[in-house]
């Protein structure tokens, strides 16, 4: 392979380090390596945007390897194609000269061809007796060659974050249909609840959405939206349940009513000592634990608790916790109420409470009174973090937190 020497640009056209690398590498390529040109071809174009390309760059690429005769690039064969700029034209399909000129710039500058330029810029092969091309002046493809593996790689990589970043796209398509239509539903049907505030919250949301968002635009819309979705179902659940209880206390206090007073006394022990019953303890309620929140909407709720994390910095649900110790303590809540609220709320749930208790210390007059209150409501199921969360990233000036 004819790439063992370093070559300067004709003309013009400057000498820079990173050039003498490129050629460097082309002569390092281990002995005996091939790659078949349109694998590698098709790895490149994935790897456009990374390498800087554009459409027409992949055209001229295209072109390039066209005039290469064999299916795949090998370390010991001639490697430098030579054709002429009109027939690079006719071969992209009548590229302007000027356009055709730019975008071979752009893959030298991506590494993945080198100018191997002759002593008057023209572009040939000189042949030996045999008729076998002894040197040539054009168009190295080396580079191609040694950069095989990273461009698979590159390649790999762009392609996971593409259908990463349609699946988040469809998740949030989906959680907004799923909140829009629970509204309307809750709306229509006349559920109990400040509908028309949840939908304002919805709307600004969506309005968030760029015409054309990031991975991260859509990543942190969709933890709120569905932060959104989950209070909204709870609040749907909470009724639901509630009339549940309604209906099956009414049941049977009618049942109590209409059964003979006979046979309740019959069942009703006269004493513990006659039954040989012995005195029950009031059992704690089975309370399902609240659902985290993902961290980084919580983050943004609840600023002010990061600059008790570790180093002054919140970068796991673990830092979190341990801020929450610091603040716990700074605010004069006792260890007995805050091990309360981690037992009945969880210790995800309990330290993001106390952020936002932090959050609005200025307005809170007993912290460990109120986080014991919200304890309780927790343990009764009448208590969410998802309206405290919403207000705090809102930052309308409101507060759903009052002090106690």
């Amino acid at each position: 392979m004819q790439t063992g020497s370093v070559t300067t640009p004709f003309g013009r056209r400057p000498m820079t380090l990173a050039l003498v690398r490129r050629q460097v590498a082309t002569s390092e390529i281990k002995a005996g390596k091939s790659v078949e040109k349109w694998k590698v071809f098709r790895d490149a174009s994935e790897a456009r945007e990374a390498l800087g390309l554009q459409s027409n760059s992949l055209a001229v690429l295209d072109a390039l390897l066209s005039f290469y005769p064999e299916n795949e690039l090998r370390q010991e064969a001639q490697l430098v194609v030579f054709p002429s700029n009109a027939q690079l034209i006719l071969r992209t399909h009548g590229m302007a000269g000027a356009t055709l000129r730019r975008h071979l710039a752009l893959l030298v500058e991506s590494g993945l061809i080198v100018r191997k330029d002759s002593a008057n810029g023209k572009r040939y092969a000189r042949k030996n007796n045999a008729g076998e091309i002894e040197n040539a002046f054009g168009f190295d493809l080396s580079p191609i060659l040694a950069r095989s593996e990273e461009l698979a790689l590159v390649a790999q990589k762009v392609v996971a974050a593409r259908s990463a970043f349609r699946r988040a796209k469809e998740n949030l398509t989906i959680c907004r249909r799923d909140v829009r239509k629970l509204i309307s539903a809750a709306m229509e049907e006349g559920a109990d609840g400040d509908w028309a505030d949840i939908e304002a919250i919805y709307v600004e949301l969506a309005s968030r959405i760029p015409r054309s968002p990031t991975m991260t635009d859509i990543t942190n819309i969709l933890d709120e939206m569905e932060l959104l979705r989950e209070e909204i179902i709870n609040r749907l659940d909470s009724q639901e349940n509630s009339q549940f209880n309604s209906s099956n206390a009414a049941h049977i206090e009618q049942h109590i009513q209409n059964s003979k007073p006979e046979s309740l006394n019959e069942l009703e022990p006269s004493s513990e000592k006659e039954q040989g019953a012995k005195p029950s303890k009031p059992e704690r309620a089975n309370v399902e634990p609240l659902k985290a929140f993902p961290l980084g909407v919580v983050l943004k709720a609840c600023q002010q608790i990061a600059d008790y994390g570790p180093g002054g910095a919140v970068g796991s649900w673990r830092d979190l916790m341990s801020a929450a110790v610091v603040v716990r303590s700074m605010l004069g809540i006792s260890p007995s109420a805050y091990q309360e609220a981690c037992v009945v709320m969880g210790p995800e749930n309990a330290a993001v409470a106390v952020g936002c208790i932090l959050e609005r210390a200025n307005m809170i007059n007993t912290p460990g009174g109120y986080l014991r209150d919200l304890t309780r409501r927790a343990e009764r199921g009448e208590f969410s973090l998802g309206p405290v969360i919403m207000a705090l990233l809102r930052n309308n000036g409101g507060s759903l937190l009052r002090a106690v």
